[in-house]
Formats: structure tokens, C-alpha cells, sequence
């Protein structure tokens, strides 16, 4: 008689699959609950028949994320410079390697010279007053929306803050001015109407419990037609301070955004307080940036509220390399001219076509995103794909397994676009490589 032997039962014991050369590699670099998790997937595989007990040391190599962290490198193919789902603004080389420099222990709040304590995130602030000569003094917390809440705090609590009915604001993902502000203690005084707000308007609301007048950058919508809006000059003649939001974060003029306020130009009009994003044009972290007068930014900076909304060594170290480093890359997307773009993508097109891809280049339209130049179109190129090869490029198995890098592109017209506007040229050998990896999986790997 001959005993059947059930070969799942054959699965091999974790510890067993764990002394595994590669694993035990893999322990170190990824830790030992990720590692572990790979091996019981792969056993449990072997106990529901897909692979073979001898196969479980593999299948849990294979199936090791290329990170401890769950997130994903994606090439931004998606026309959208600035993409708030897609982490914003690229860090620039030189943002990169401070973020390494300052990943161990690093004199963010220490003094080498005395061996006293120094002043938090010294060569950062340095840094954003260099950028920012307009300002008497500046500081930084972790958003812009901090920045706002912290000025509101600071300066508003219990009081009225005069804001436009064309600029009461949702910032994204539900998130709306008028909550944020009303979350501070300070109450909202709307004035103007939607489409119309003058410097007469604030004026007469002006009374004994305004803290300031808020001026926001509606950076996010346009309103077009039958318009009017007070500038900065007009309200800076007011009686009390003004705040403003530009949110871009621009801190100077832009030649191709002539409509986009930046903070130089709104401080040298009288500005109290400006507010900005670093994680946009300015094309750093995400920070919160806070350029004015002396006075008010002392009183923010001091007050408990601040502590809580400090940025870290880390932001600190990418927002000082930024400012003082080499163009990130988001400007250096912004000025790409679209013979470039549209050269590149011959290029990438006609290395596809060349493996029987249905891959060609056409000029398409790109945007900057992210709460900036709303209604502004950039001039673009794209390389166009079968729109079924969305889903691969995306989120296929080789993206999974950190084979290679999610591509992220758009529809139009029935087609994949992959807009080259935000992708930097040293990425097209990759981008054409993950094409043609998606273009050769087939439908049983692409789940």
C-alpha cells in the first residue's frame, strides 16, 4: 500500500524560510514584521496549492517591497506640475542630499561653536530672508494653512478678521477659509460680494474689534467678467494690518505668471504678513512660509501655538537647500520650451513604435497645479498610448513588487496621454522602459 502525501503539507517552517541568505539580508534593510509578512503570504501560497513548497523562499523574495514605507515612486506624467495627490513639487538634487545630511543627529537647535543652544533652523531662516529682502523678519511652520491659523490665533482671537465674500476660499479636500479661521476663536467679517469686493467696502467695516484685513490669492479658481478687487496698496492705507495669502508660494515675479502675486511684491505694497506655500512654485517641502514686519512676526513666533506647528530637521534642511541651492526642478519644468518637450517626445515615440507599440508624439496642454495660475495653459508635448495601458503603468505587478516606477498619465480623447511638461528629461529612459515592460506583461501578470 502506498501513503499519499499531501505536498502542502510539505510548507516549509517560517524559521526555516527566514535563515534564507536573502532574507536574512532583507531583515536588515526592511526590518523583521515586513519581512516575516512576505513569508507567510508565501506560505500560505504553498498551503492553497499556487506554488510549490519548495518555492516559498522565492515567492517571498519576490513579493519584498523595494521600501520599508509604503509609498511609491511615480514619474508625474500627468501634465500637472504642481500635483497635490502626487506629493507636489519634486525636491531638487541639492534638497535631496541635505535631507541625507540631516537624517542623523545635526545642529538644528544646537550652537557648535559655544555648546549652547542655538536658534532653531538658523541657516533656514537666514536662507528665506536672503530670498525675501522685502521682509523685516520671517519664520516658518509646517503649511500654509498653519501659517494662517497661527496668524489668526496670534492676532485675531476674540476679534474680527475682514475678508472678501470672492475670497472665503475651500482649499481642497473639503477643508474651507472661513472653518479654518473660525477654528482660531477669531470671527469673520465678510464684505463685497462675490464678484465685486472695493477697498470702500473694507474700509466701512473696519471698527474697534478688526484684527486685519486677510487678503487671499483665489489661487485655486478665476473669476472672470464683471469684476473688481482692492489691491494690496488700497488696503495697506488702511488703519490696520493687512495679511496676505498668495498661497503659490512665488517669492518674486515670475515672468510667465504675470498674474500670480509673489511675496516681494505684495510686502513692498504694504503687505503686513505674508503667507506662502514651500511646496509649491517655490518647488521645496512642504512649509509654511511667514515674511513681514518685525513686530507681528515676533509675536507669531513666540506665541504657544508656534511650538506646535514647528517643521522639523528635515523640512528644515530641504527648504534652506532650496532656497540657496541650484533651480528645482518645477521651475526648471515651468521654463522647458515646448520644442524640447515635443522633441523628446518623438524621441520616446519612435523608440516604442520601433518595438510595434502604438506610441506617437502630439502637442497637448499642460497646467501648473497645485493651487497656482489657475486657467493658465503651458504649452506641451505627450507621448500618446492604447488608454489600456493605464492601469500597468500604474499599478502593475513589476510596480508592486518595486520593479519599477508607477507612471502616472491621463485620458484624453480615448488615448494615454503621458505629458512630458513635469517629467525631467533624465527620466525618459526609465518612462520608456516602463512602457515597454506594461506593453509586454500580459493579462494574467497584470493583476
Amino acid at each position: 500500500m502506498v501513503a499519499l502525501v499531501d505536498v502542502r503539507r510539505l510548507t516549509p517552517r517560517t524559521d526555516a524560510v527566514l535563515a534564507d541568505p536573502r532574507l536574512a539580508a532583507a531583515e536588515h534593510r526592511l526590518g523583521r514584521a515586513i519581512v516575516l509578512s512576505a513569508v507567510r503570504r508565501a506560505q500560505d501560497r504553498a498551503r492553497a496549492g499556487e506554488i510549490e513548497p519548495t518555492a516559498v523562499p522565492d515567492a517571498a523574495v519576490e513579493s519584498l517591497p523595494s521600501h520599508a514605507a509604503t509609498l511609491t515612486p511615480v514619474i508625474n506624467a500627468t501634465g500637472v506640475l504642481l500635483h497635490t495627490n502626487l506629493g507636489r513639487a519634486p525636491l531638487s538634487a541639492a534638497a535631496r542630499d541635505a535631507l541625507e545630511a540631516a537624517a542623523g543627529s545635526t545642529d538644528l537647535e544646537f550652537d557648535l561653536a559655544s555648546g549652547q543652544r542655538g536658534r532653531r533652523g538658523r541657516g533656514m531662516l537666514s536662507a528665506l530672508s536672503a530670498a525675501v529682502p522685502a521682509a523685516e523678519a520671517v519664520h516658518v511652520v509646517n503649511n500654509n494653512a498653519a501659517a494662517l491659523v497661527l496668524a489668526a490665533t496670534a492676532l485675531a482671537a476674540g476679534r474680527e478678521v475682514i475678508v472678501s465674500r470672492g475670497e472665503l476660499i475651500e482649499i481642497g479636500d473639503g477643508f474651507r477659509l472661513p472653518d479654518l479661521l473660525e477654528s482660531t476663536g477669531a470671527r469673520i467679517r465678510e464684505v463685497g460680494t462675490t464678484n465685486r469686493t472695493t477697498a470702500a467696502d473694507y474700509a466701512a467695516a473696519i471698527g474697534p474689534q478688526t484684527a486685519f484685513v486677510l487678503k487671499v490669492h483665489p489661487s485655486n479658481y478665476r473669476i472672470e467678467g464683471f469684476t473688481a478687487s482692492a489691491s494690496i496698496a488700497e488696503l495697506a492705507a488702511l488703519s490696520v494690518p493687512v495679511i496676505g495669502d498668495i498661497g503659490s508660494g512665488l517669492l518674486t515675479p515670475h515672468p510667465l505668471l504675470p498674474a500670480e502675486p509673489d511675496a516681494s511684491s505684495w510686502l513692498t505694497a504694504g503687505a503686513a504678513v505674508v503667507t506662502a506655500s514651500g511646496d509649491k512654485l517655490l518647488g521645496g517641502p512642504q512649509a509654511g512660509l511667514l515674511a513681514g514686519r518685525a513686530d507681528l512676526i515676533a509675536r507669531l513666533a513666540r506665541h504657544p501655538l508656534a511650538r506646535a506647528l514647528r517643521v522639523d530637521k528635515l523640512t528644515a534642511a530641504a527648504l534652506e537647500a532650496t532656497l540657496t541651492g541650484p533651480r528645482p526642478p518645477v521651475a526648471e519644468q515651468l521654463a522647458a520650451p515646448q520644442a524640447e518637450l515635443a522633441a523628446r517626445a518623438g524621441r520616446i515615440a519612435d523608440v516604442l513604435a520601433a518595438v510595434g507599440i502604438d506610441a506617437r508624439a502630439q502637442h497637448c496642454g499642460a497646467a501648473v497645479g497645485g493651487g497656482g495660475a489657475p486657467g493658465v495653459s503651458l504649452p506641451s508635448a505627450a507621448v500618446s498610448l492604447p488608454a489600456e495601458l493605464a492601469v500597468e503603468l500604474r499599478s502593475g505587478l513589476a510596480v508592486r513588487r518595486g520593479a519599477r516606477p508607477a507612471v502616472v498619465g491621463r485620458i484624453e480623447d480615448g488615448r494615454l496621454l503621458l505629458d512630458l511638461r513635469a517629467v525631467s528629461e533624465a527620466d525618459d529612459q526609465r518612462l520608456t522602459a516602463a512602457v515597454r515592460s506594461a506593453a509586454a506583461t500580459g493579462p494574467a501578470e497584470a493583476g
